[in-house]
């Protein structure tokens, strides 16, 4: 019996239907959510929205800012937050609530979760910055306005530095504290009665002259129009409709190793002298200052500064009185002071961290992408396998795997040393245990170990037997050989032929052992390192939970590991229905029945419409998957369409095609088995073969966010730049960001150019293989 976990939960939310979404490379991912002619309530209305502005005490709207900051409609946010709250998982919203998420992907809604708890986090940080203030005696009903209004972590952190425990006292602070606030206020209310002269206290610091009072008034002023929300709001309009560049130059650090000899840096040439607008910088360019080699700064040009500061003295800042002269100059100081000290540096920090934001955001989806490829590999079954650990030193370790994974026998084979002697024993084992499948691991001997046996097979030394061998990659093996995992799945076995196990299971059944592994030592993305410990791990974990929940799983035969991976939500069964055991439940139930709808994709609580449609085309639960049930199905949909049909049964029209595509798919059916195989070959051919020009076949074996890299058997893998994945190249279904290329894809490819003695091979895209 199989059981795929996604917890429902039955809500009532708006609906709204799809159109298919723009696709571009190098723009960022906005998804633009269709619109119809169908009226939507007001989301302003919706308790929810209500409820969670007076739950998050901000002055803004949650709902709203959510919205604008993903690209969704309004009214999809707030069926996805209500999903949320319910604790309906990603998966289950994916599969069961389209209507509701507006057929988004899973990365999408993942993409609007993940906002909307930043924002949760900032609501609850912004609160605990009040309290803390308050207790310290430095909140004013002004400045709780103001950190209430900030909408990010930038903008709160802006707001609260100077009054942070330690901080040195601001300028304005310190001007307050002599009484010249009252000033300020005069100086905006009523300049054409203010007396500066009223203020000068000889002797005392900062008020001993009328000059020292003006200063002392200039300060607050700055402050306030470097806090003011509306201010802040009018200079980054500025600043997106200007030229702003990011400047990367090399560090007089770098440059004094480079001349001891310390560091290589020659291989950051590219950007000693760099400069490109902020709005086309790439991801993989970003996260280079932190190497200490490259100096970067933010170019906000002039036009800005002359832009804001006209704004404020003629507009936002302007005293509501006739001002002399003198105050009129104490005005634009104070406009060029808050610009020049407090808001140039505000924009350039929040620019840097949205650009490392970004990044680290683009590099954990390119993680998800790439892991999600991996997992939903299609399974090699009913046959026995013999997994490799290539190795030197220490020899070969060999597991002979039967074609349920069960290990029948481990060894090590010394196959560069004692060769003729060490290949009978091979052929002995192949042929013992009926083993035509061989898969070597990517590691230290590979090319060795792939040559040994492509020469046996070319001498067709294992007949009657006929042999073929793959490479696959081997990451992570290493480590789990020695996790707590492995020691209680193989207690006897030493970690080295653990590894060879692990080997040979990533290909007979990917999911079911990549799933055992930390999926950051899987080897399926770049710059790991450089992004959050705990947002790469939720991003993963998350993706792994939807991959499990979409195959499913054999209670009878899977791992411990595998079914920790299904997701843990509370169920939801339709009333007086009997709880199953079955596809899309996340609580593991002891069924007191058999019921054929168990094994398909349909959720339990769409069971009772399931067997209403049965009845109505003529059918019945034993029939699922057969032809007789599909043709009943398809004369029945084709008199009336699938609308009116879930009309009639008090459903929607994609939860009936949910139940027909549940319906027609055979027992046992397995979504994996339109992804790729891993690829079995018997001859091997070398980098030294390979001619610029030639079109070769391959398999993507990794993907950057500057390209792709593909495994062509030549023991190095190419790549093929970001810039030649055009449009053209990619089928209909894979023109979206999110399924451009991925691990395990077959591709067509053009070799461009060789550099044999760096080991490096640049590819063009002619195609992807269906």
């Amino acid at each position: 019996m199989k059981l795929a976990g996604e917890g429902p939960s039955s809500v009532s939310c708006f609906v709204k239907k799809e159109e298919e979404e723009d696709f571009t490379f190098e723009d960022p991912c906005i998804r633009k959510e269709a619109t119809s002619g169908q009226q939507l309530p007001r989301v302003l209305r919706s308790p929810l929205a209500k409820s969670l502005r007076n739950e998050l005490n901000m002055n803004w709207d949650l709902i709203e800012v959510l919205s604008s900051l993903i690209g969704v409609e309004r009214w999809v946010c707030v069926n996805i937050v209500t999903l949320l709250q319910e604790e309906n998982t990603v998966p289950f919203m994916v599969r069961y609530r389209k209507d509701m998420i507006n057929h988004m992907d899973a990365d999408a809604v993942r993409d609007v979760q993940l906002v909307y708890e930043e924002l949760c986090t900032l609501a609850k940080k912004t609160q605990s910055v009040i309290q803390t203030l308050k207790k310290d005696g430095n909140l004013t009903a002004e400045l709780e306005q103001t950190l209430r209004s900030c909408r990010s972590a930038d903008e709160l952190d802006h707001v609260y530095t100077p009054y942070k425990k330690g901080s040195k006292l601001t300028k304005a602070r310190r001007a307050k504290a002599l009484g010249l606030e009252d000033a300020a206020s005069a100086l905006l209310e009523t300049p054409n009665v203010l007396d500066l002269n009223k203020w000068v206290k000889p002797g005392t610091e900062g008020l001993s002259t009328t000059e020292e009072v003006a200063l002392g008034v200039e300060h607050i002023l700055a402050d306030m129009i470097a806090k003011d929300p509306d201010t802040l709001t009018y200079v980054k309009t500025l600043c997106e409709t200007s030229h702003i560049t990011i400047q990367s130059t090399v560090s007089k650090s770098a440059l004094k190793e480079k001349e001891q000899e310390k560091t290589d840096i020659d291989k950051f040439s590219l950007y000693f002298d760099f400069t490109s607008n902020i709005q086309r910088i790439q991801p993989h360019q970003v996260d280079m200052e932190s190497l200490k080699i490259l100096t970067v700064k933010v170019n906000i040009p002039d036009r800005v500064r002359t832009d804001f500061t006209t704004w404020c003295i003629n507009s936002r800042w302007r005293t509501k009185t006739f001002a002399r002269e003198e105050l009129r100059v104490m005005i634009k100081n104070a406009v060029e002071d808050s610009y020049k000290r407090l808001i140039l540096p505000f924009l350039t920090r929040s620019y840097r961290s949205k650009l490392t934001t970004a990044a680290e955001k683009e590099s954990i989806a390119m993680f998800v992408r790439n892991l999600r490829q991996r997992l939903l590999a299609c399974p090699v079954r009913g046959c026995v396998i013999m997994g490799v650990d290539p190795g030197f030193r220490h020899g070969c370790k060999v597991a002979i795997l039967s074609s349920t994974s069960h290990i029948l026998h481990t060894d090590v084979f010394y196959l560069h040393s004692s060769k003729h002697q060490e290949a009978d024993k091979l052929r002995h084992l192949l042929v013992k245990y009926g083993c035509t499948k061989i898969v070597i691991g990517n590691g230290t001997a590979c090319r060795e170990t792939e040559s040994f046996f492509s020469e046996l097979i070319c001498r067709r030394f294992f007949n009657p037997l006929d042999v073929s061998y793959c490479i696959t990659n081997e990451a992570g093996a290493s480590i789990y050989s020695v996790s707590p995992e492995a020691v209680k799945e193989m207690p006897d076995m030493d970690p080295n032929l653990r590894s060879a196990v692990s080997i040979g299971r990533r290909v007979q059944d990917p999911m079911a052992e990549l799933v055992k592994i930390d999926p950051k030592h899987i080897g399926i993305g770049t710059y790991q390192h450089d992004v959050s410990a705990g947002a790469l791990k939720a991003a993963l974990d998350g993706v792994v939970q939807e991959c499990v929940s979409f195959v499913g799983v054999d209670i009878n035969i899977c791992s411990e590991t595998l079914m920790s991976s299904l997701p843990h939500s509370r169920p939801a069964v339709p009333e007086k229905a009997t709880t199953k055991k079955g596809k899309g439940k996340s609580a593991v139930v002891v069924p007191t029945s058999v019921n054929p709808l168990d094994q398909t994709c349909i959720h339990p609580e769409s069971y009772h419409v399931a067997q209403r449609f049965l009845s109505r085309v003529g059918g019945s639960a034993d029939q699922i998957g057969t032809a007789k049930l599909s043709q009943c199905m398809d004369n029945t949909v084709k008199n009336s369409s699938v609308e009116e049909l879930a009309s009639t049964m008090d459903t929607s029209p994609e939860t009936l095609k949910l139940i027909i595509d549940g319906l027609t798919q055979p027992p046992g059916f397995d979504i994996r088995q339109n992804f790729g195989q891993a690829d079995f070959k018997r001859g091997v051919v070398s980098m030294s073969d390979l001619q610029v020009g030639a079109v070769l076949t391959g398999r993507v074996d990794n993907t950057a966010l500057f390209g792709a890299f593909v495994d062509i058997g030549v023991g190095r893998s190419g790549l093929i730049h970001k810039s030649k994945i055009t449009l053209d190249k990619l089928p209909p279904s894979q023109r979206r960001r999110s399924l451009v290329l991925g691990p395990g894809e077959r591709v067509e490819v053009r070799v461009l150019n060789v550099d044999r003695q760096r080991g490096r091979i640049g590819l063009d895209l002619i195609r992807v293989l269906q």
